[in-house]
Order: C-alpha cells, then structure tokens, then sequence
C-alpha cells in the first residue's frame, strides 16, 4: 500500500508564498514505480489538476493558469513531493491534495490531468489566501 500525506497549508495574504509538502510511504512505493501529483478542490467546485511529474522525475506538466507560479520537485531520499506556490492569488484558495499513479503509458499520454489515473491520494491541506 501507498501512504501520502499532505502539508504545509495555511493563511497566507495575496502575494505570499507557499511550500506545500507530501510525504509518501509504504512497502511498494518508490519513485521510480510512480507518476505523482498535485490537484485542488475548491468549495463546491470539481477537483482540478495542477500539477504532475512522472517517475522518472525528467517530466512535468502544469494547468495553463498556474505555469509560472507553481513548481513541482521531489525529494527522492526523503520520499516527499512538493509544490511550491509563488504570487498566492485569492482564487488558488483550496484543499491541495497529492496523488501516485503507477507509471503508466496512460499517465504520461493524459499528462497526469485526469483524476482516473490516480491509484492513491492523501487527505489534502488546506491553503487560503486573503486579498
């Protein structure tokens, strides 16, 4: 089993900047085996991708809005994933949550952006940004 679990949320003003943190464990999880990402849910709104990097760690791929401002990176020898949040606006207010995908030519075809090629998910951190 894969474990994931997301950190670094908080109240942050427009402007700011964030690190968010998810550390992966578990007996099978490497890596090397597994696609990961970054979505986030707004209220009442779908949860939508942000983020994603595939397992070798050479590929990323972001949502069209927030190029520029967020940054995906791991930490191979502390297993955690990280999103780094630049220019905080109040429309990124929302739960973030990770996800590992087992690498999978589907994965890299959909560029990690359909919700359906994810395997595990963590319990999401909560970011809020004042204007």
């Amino acid at each position: 089993q894969v474990q994931l679990a997301e950190s670094g949320g908080g109240l942050v003003q427009a402007g700011g900047s964030l690190r968010l943190s998810c550390a992966a464990s578990g007996r099978t999880f490497s890596f090397s085996r597994y696609a990961l990402g970054w979505f986030r849910q707004a209220a009442g709104k779908e949860r939508e991708f942000v983020a994603g990097m595939d397992w070798t760690g050479d590929n990323t791929f972001y949502q069209d809005a927030v190029k520029g401002r967020f940054a995906i990176s791991r930490d191979t020898a502390k297993s955690t994933l990280y999103l780094d949040i630049n220019n905080l606006r109040p429309d990124d207010t929302a739960s973030y949550y990770c996800a590992a995908a087992l690498k999978s030519m589907n994965w890299f075809r959909n560029q990690g952006r359909r919700r359906n090629d994810y395997d595990h998910w963590g319990q999401g951190t909560q970011v809020t940004v004042s204007s």
